[in-house]
């Protein structure tokens, strides 16, 4: 028996059930057991559903069942997925871990967030050029293939400021690199062939200073603003949180940049520019809040629970 075994099917299930007096089953989907998955199984619990924990890289296609998929604690398919972490691995790896959600999906299953979302988030790319066509504020953004090319943007562009790159696919504010001039550029091995540069937005000195709006299906669930003297301003690289309310426009952007993208949960990440306006600067699929919620009064764990198992129930009444 595994630690997600053991976990997964600890505890009593709460007395309140659906309408059906079912308890919905809740897939989980995780590359470990950390803080905010044991928090989502206990908030589950807490409203009447039976959640599992599960990796994706578990998860089987076989066509010749009948639903053509094999979920690891599900019998049959589960009423909800919430997927927290699709887990390392190959192109090809991760590309089946996504065409397991786009299968569920197909199937009529709740997935929050979807892998079409996910996708749209996770490529840094793809979510610039989306916010920017739905009309949102955002800082500039160039993204090149080779070295030649992120070259002449450095040479072009860093004469009006500098420049940030960060990884295609990253988070939590690891691998970012101030770009203020052209030998600043790592190799295009380092880049892992796409240079990925946004317009530096912030003041020259600290304190600098964003926003982290949590947004779950088309609401503001809870605000932070995160001061750090380093010009990252993640909590896990040393920021420190502050609860603030948003401004309406710092909500109305960030609820515009998750709709934008198809997200039904999302961490929006706001910073304003040298005129106070505010801008997207990137939307996270996955977003964790544990530093969110230490200067939040309720349990966000309960309130995106509580936010998903209600969509997978309207779902199941248009069906």
């Amino acid at each position: 028996m595994t630690a997600f075994d053991l976990l997964d099917r600890s505890g009593p299930l709460a007395s309140a059930r659906e309408e059906s007096g079912l308890s919905p089953r809740v897939a989980v989907f995780t590359d470990k057991l950390d803080w905010h998955v044991v928090r989502t199984l206990r908030a589950l619990r807490a409203q009447g559903a039976t959640p599992v924990a599960v990796r994706l890289s578990a998860c089987k296609i076989e066509t010749g069942r009948a639903r053509g998929l094999v979920i690891p604690g599900f019998h049959d398919l589960p009423d909800l997925a919430i997927v927290r972490a699709i887990g390392d691995g190959s192109l090809e790896a991760i590309t089946m871990r996504l065409g397991v959600l786009h299968a569920l999906e197909a199937l009529g299953v709740t997935v929050v967030n979807g892998a079409g979302a996910i996708e749209r988030c996770t490529d840094k790319s793809m979510a610039s050029f989306l916010l920017t066509q739905a009309g949102l504020p955002t800082p500039q953004t160039f993204a090149a293939q080779t070295l030649a090319q992120a070259r002449g943007i450095a040479r072009r562009e860093c004469a009006n400021g500098p420049l940030v790159m960060k990884p295609l696919f990253g988070a939590q504010g690891w691998g970012l690199r101030l770009i203020e001039r052209e030998s600043d550029l790592p190799s295009l091995e380092e880049a892992r062939g796409v240079f990925y540069l946004q317009r530096f937005v912030g003041p020259t000195r600290p304190p600098f200073e964003d926003m982290r709006v949590l947004v779950s299906c088309g609401q503001i669930v809870a605000t932070m603003r995160r001061r750090s003297s380093h010009w990252i301003t993640n909590v896990r690289q040393g920021a420190k949180p502050f609860a603030v309310a948003p401004s309406a426009r710092e909500a109305e952007i960030a609820i515009g940049a998750a709709r934008a993208l198809g997200v039904d949960f999302a961490g929006v990440d706001v910073i304003n520019d040298d005129r106070g306006a505010p801008l997207i600067l990137e939307v996270n699929s996955m977003a964790g809040w544990s530093g969110l919620q230490r200067v939040t009064p309720f349990s966000i764990a309960d309130r995106l629970a509580a936010d998903a198992l209600a969509r997978a129930a309207a779902a199941r009444r248009r069906a």
